[in-house]
């Protein structure tokens, strides 16, 4: 009998533990892959007024605007919602097609006092794609996975104070929700802004987000009580349009909702009237919640409107701690190439294997950063519901602030990665207790020595190098506008070696809605050329606002910390000047992808910077030893004596002319070498690959190709290089390492060196390919050149001279392709251009070629060679007799080096082809490879032109915007505005006070649930009622009585029968 009773006790413990034994099984999981599309509707027009009128206000307006522009067919499209009583700030119209011309018609109706703008319709289409996903797991233990996140994030303490959520009112943009679904208690109103006459929900995604939120049954939300507003403005078909949201945003300000959740977003959704909404909602104080995206690991792809200073841009992690593969990193890409990025995302919580409601009843599990977005919408209510007494001093800033102080920050990811950290409810909740109104930073300070603080902390900087920029996001929990009243003042600490560092500080204008920003800039003076060590100092700046609770006016100091790692100068051999400017800003216009076969990312969105797409290429660059600094202005800003190398990667920019001249200059009289990773260019193709009516209602034909290969042409003509219009495509095998081009180009005109390097390779002729029928065409692999090392040589130059002569100089119409008319569509300028207007990053103060004219011991200043102005540049210059010129290296294709769909690393052949560049010495498989001579027959072709119908004057900076023939004057070089340093003493202040207290607050991560307990007792009321367990939680404890009841029926048994042998 004891044997039996110690088997069952095992039994019960086995059972009720969480840890099982796997030998071998599969985990599945459905990953939510979310695909927009946005379109513009041909001849419909959002009208937007300066104000908010009745429709028979609006509609005078109208009559009267069209008289004036003498068009008379048009009319209004009747909005059939639930704000059709109420003012509104737009219209919808529509034209006839004869009167559809933009230009000419609706222009001067924008002269009308009363309206604001016009824009084109649009339409967004959502394709959510659920992927099951596997993962073979091996011999291991496993922790079983929680079923309910709300017992992870410790929802159920507050839930067992009675802080349930009731009070707060929230908005879910969805597909919508059923009548009377059965997990939900309070659902105050549901309204269709759609066209399709149903309010429920057929796509079962705004079903599964309103769930996460306020589910009361089986897959709990977070705050059951909340009085929930379901707006369905996503059709069954998963369309949306432009109007349908402002409509329902503007609904959403008149019923004075609190939180409203977006799991929506993407890096192209930026018209104009969505984005003004959307500042318009943070300036009502709507919180708004959004997904940061689905596009990870890579780094730079947050998506809009995630990325907003006044949204709380939301990031995924796993139960495993860390952030999951699929959520997006910062930083934020609009800034480029003049400037950096900002802080995104704002905060991570669980995102992956999220059980939330399905469309009629029970559960279902789903992946992705729209996961994690009502999660923390879910919080925001529940925390906000616990001190209804402070609802008023609830803003986007200030919930903003409460949620990150309270975060917890994760071992192993960066802040792109991660940002302020994992969600924290409980300190979250303690935080918003006693929050009284204040301004703070993100980031809080800025230090080079913490790994979470990447990339900063991956390179010291030191004298001679570029500055740092770290854009830093002023947050204003007080008012919802504000200024920095006086210019920010620079403190080095003396004790700490901070005079060797010189600071500028740019800033907004105003501080709108709740935020704004400050951009600083960090240099090495004079004083720290030998300097090896961390320089300290502070930045101070005051903000003035009025606080409307109180109607007084509130004067704030807050400060700014630096801790920046110097080291002396590193050789010139080790210093690579990486080329951003010549990249362009997204979004622009149709910029097509670098690799032609993955269809299902048309557009080159993620900016081709080092801490982005090219992240990978910059970790194995510093981990080989190599120092980089990004140039962000032209080549007339730089002192080709401090580096080694200009590496340049898939440039999509023209070059000044003098750039051209300055770079040969460099070239041949100062050592600098030059590599070139290239990409794809044919006009043929690029006419193949035109589509229609994407944000435009005329055919996009691509600007320029992979790279802007004539302009390249261009740059490198002074050294007889020049590269084709083939598009090779194919792996091969150089030595031991496998290789890969995408969607390269080749080698079209090589110079005859005596001791160059011209390595070939059997490819495919992709644009055959794509100009014919992939599967009827045998396209056989042809040998061709794609990899070249060249030592330039005054002797050849002087034949360069002479053969460049017979060609056009300078970007001309003679070196345009002429337009066949019958065949190619012009496309009009894109109208997405320039439409973050209050994002935007000024570039502070500027001096034509002398990149810092009021500091003469810093920043990499031109040499006195190179001082010129743009006219002493264009003359010819003289040919130097020395034999230190740089070398020159090129190759066929940019994709080896960028993490965006990569096949075949190439960093191994960038390592040889630098060590060729910066120390003149060839890789011996190099050299085993090269089949110069085999080329020089065919270096003779005409090198590609530049497409006619091209509108990349439209947003280029070199060209005139108002003649695509014709190059602007030289860029001006950035002239910084050092601020005056004011010297303390570290030992005297207490910068440290907030970091310290956020320590304090994770050294009570285990005393966390009674910290709170004990506040929240004093401001909160025990209810009676609390919620009801979940189905998990009771099947546990049936099961658990059933046992008890079971074991104690046989130990009764057992003394019963002892008892009987004593007796017998």
């Amino acid at each position: 009998m004891s044997h039996f009773l110690t088997r069952l006790i095992l039994l019960y413990f086995f059972f009720i533990s969480n840890i099982h034994w796997k030998k071998s099984s599969t985990q599945y999981t459905k990953a939510e892959e979310v695909i927009f599309e946005s379109k513009i509707l041909e001849n419909e027009y959002i009208v937007q007024y300066r104000h908010y009128y009745f429709p028979a206000a609006r509609r005078k307006f109208l009559i009267a605007a069209f008289r004036r522009s003498n068009i008379a067919n048009w009319n209004i499209i009747e909005r059939q919602n639930a704000a059709l009583h109420y003012p509104s700030d737009f219209d919808v119209i529509r034209l006839d097609a004869v009167d559809c011309r933009r230009s000419t018609h609706l222009t001067p109706l924008e002269l009308h006092p009363l309206i604001k703008k016009i824009t084109p319709q649009r339409s967004v289409q959502r394709i959510l794609n659920f992927n099951t996903t596997h993962e073979r797991i091996g011999r291991h233990l496993l922790r079983s996975v929680p079923t309910q996140i709300t017992n992870m994030l410790k929802a159920d303490v507050l839930w067992g104070m009675g802080i349930t959520g009731a009070g707060v009112k929230v908005a879910v943009f969805d597909t919508g929700l059923a009548n009377a679904h059965p997990h939900f208690r309070r659902v105050k109103e549901r309204t269709n802004w759609t066209n399709e006459k149903s309010l429920d929900d057929g796509v079962s995604h705004g079903t599964f987000v309103a769930g996460v939120i306020a589910s009361a049954k089986e897959c709990l939300g977070l705050a059951p009580d909340v009085e929930l507003h379901i707006y369905r403005v996503f059709t069954n078909s998963q369309v949306s349009y432009t109007s349908w949201f402002l409509d329902a945003f503007n609904y959403a300000i008149f019923k004075k909702i609190k939180v409203l959740n977006l799991s929506i977003g993407g890096p192209d959704f930026l018209d104009h009237p969505f984005v003004d909404k959307v500042l318009e909602l943070s300036a009502n104080k709507v919180v708004m919640i959004s997904a940061i995206g689905n596009d990870g690991p890579l780094y730079g792809t947050l998506n809009n409107p995630g990325d907003q200073s006044d949204v709380i841009g939301v990031g995924g992690i796993n139960f495993e701690q860390k952030v999951a593969k699929f959520s997006s990193r910062g930083m934020t890409t609009w800034e480029l190439p003049w400037g950096y990025g900002r802080l995104k995302p704002d905060i991570v919580t669980f995102g992956s294997q999220v059980k939330g409601s399905n469309v009629h009843g029970g559960c279902r599990s789903l992946s992705g950063t729209s996961v994690a977005s009502p999660v923390v919408a879910g919080a925001v209510a529940l925390i906000a519901s616990g001190a209804l007494s402070k609802l008023d001093l609830i803003n986007p800033s200030s919930m903003k602030q409460i949620l990150i102080e309270g975060a917890e920050r994760l071992p192993d990811n960066n802040m792109f990665e991660q940002g302020h950290g994992k969600l924290d409810i409980l300190k979250s909740m303690q935080l918003l207790l006693t929050y009284e109104p204040k301004i703070t930073l993100s980031p809080e300070y800025l230090d080079f020595t913490d790994s979470y603080m990447w990339p900063y902390s991956s390179q010291p900087i030191f004298y001679g190098s570029m500055s740092v920029i770290a854009n830093v996001t002023i947050l204003n929990g007080i008012a919802v506008t504000g200024v920095i009243k006086e210019e920010p003042v620079w403190h080095p600490h003396a004790d700490r070696h901070g005079n060797i560092l010189n600071v500028a500080v740019s800033y907004s204008a105003s501080l709108w809605p709740w935020s704004g920003w400050m951009s600083v800039h960090i240099a090495v003076n004079k004083n720290g050329h030998v300097f090896k060590g961390v320089a300290e100092g502070h930045i101070s700046l005051e903000i003035e606002c009025l606080q409307e609770q109180q109607e007084r006016t509130v004067l704030t100091k807050i400060n700014f910390p630096l801790k920046v790692a110097v080291i002396p100068k590193p050789p010139r051999n080790k210093r690579i000047l990486w080329d951003q400017f010549h990249s362009l800003k997204y979004p622009p216009g149709y910029i097509p992808r670098d690799n032609l076969k993955i269809k299902s990312d048309p557009l080159d969105w993620r900016a081709d910077h080092l801490h982005t797409n090219f992240r990978d290429l910059y970790t194995h660059l510093r981990n080989t030893g190599y120092y980089i600094d990004i140039l962000r202005m032209p080549y007339t800003c730089f002192n080709a004596s401090e580096y080694g190398t200009l590496l340049i990667v898939d440039p999509e920019e023209e070059y000044f002319d003098a750039e051209i001249k300055k770079i040969e200059n460099d070239v041949y009289n100062e050592g600098l070498s030059v590599i070139v990773f290239a990409d794809w260019y044919n006009t043929t193709v690029m006419k193949k690959i035109k589509f229609f009516d994407e944000n435009t209602r005329q055919w996009w034909i691509p600007d320029t190709g992979g790279a802007n290969i004539p302009a390249l042409n261009e740059l490198l003509k002074a050294y007889g290089i020049a590269f084709s219009d083939f598009i090779a495509e194919g792996f091969f095998t150089m030595g031991d390492h496998s290789m890969y081009i995408a969607s390269g180009t080749t080698l079209a005109k090589i110079p005859r060196g005596t001791d160059d390097i011209v390595i070939g390779a059997d490819v495919h002729d992709q644009g055959f390919e794509i100009l014919e029928n992939p599967n009827t065409v045998d396209n056989k692999k042809v040998f061709k050149p794609i990899l070249g090392l060249f030592q330039t040589e005054n002797e050849l130059r002087k034949q360069f001279l002479v053969d460049n002569a017979q060609t056009p100089s300078s970007y001309e119409e003679n070196n345009v392709e002429q337009p066949n008319i019958e065949t190619e569509i012009s496309a009009e300028r894109n109208p997405i251009i320039n439409k973050r207007i209050l994002l935007d990053l000024k570039i502070g103060k500027f001096s034509n070629n002398n990149y810092n004219k009021n500091n003469d011991d810093t920043l990499n200043k031109p040499s006195e060679k190179n001082s010129k102005n743009s006219k002493q540049i264009l003359q010819p210059m003289s040919i130097s007799s020395t034999s230190s010129s740089g070398r020159i290296a090129v190759f066929s294709d940019s994709n080896c080096l960028d993490s965006i769909h990569l096949e075949k690393a190439c960093f191994w052949l960038l390592d040889a082809i630098l060590e060729y560049t910066m120390n003149s010495h060839k890789s011996e498989l190099l050299q085993k490879l090269n089949h110069v001579s085999e080329f020089y027959p065919n270096s003779v072709r005409i090198p590609p032109l530049r497409l006619h119908s091209s509108n990349l004057h439209l947003h280029s900076k070199v060209i005139d915007s108002n003649n695509k023939f014709h190059k602007k004057e030289t860029g001006a070089c950035e002239n910084l505005d050092w601020l005056q340093p004011q010297s303390v003493n570290a030992a005297e202040l207490k910068l440290t006070a907030n970091r310290v207290k956020q320590i304090d607050l994770n050294l009570l991560k285990a005393n966390a649930d009674r910290n709170v307990a004990e506040i929240l007792n004093s401001h909160v009321e025990a209810k009676l009622n609390s919620l009801p367990l979940g189905p998990d939680d009771e099947r546990t404890i049936k099961m658990s009585l059933i046992f008890i009841m079971l074991l104690t029926s046989l130990v009764l048994i057992f003394f019963l029968k002892c008892f009987r042998r004593k007796r017998g």
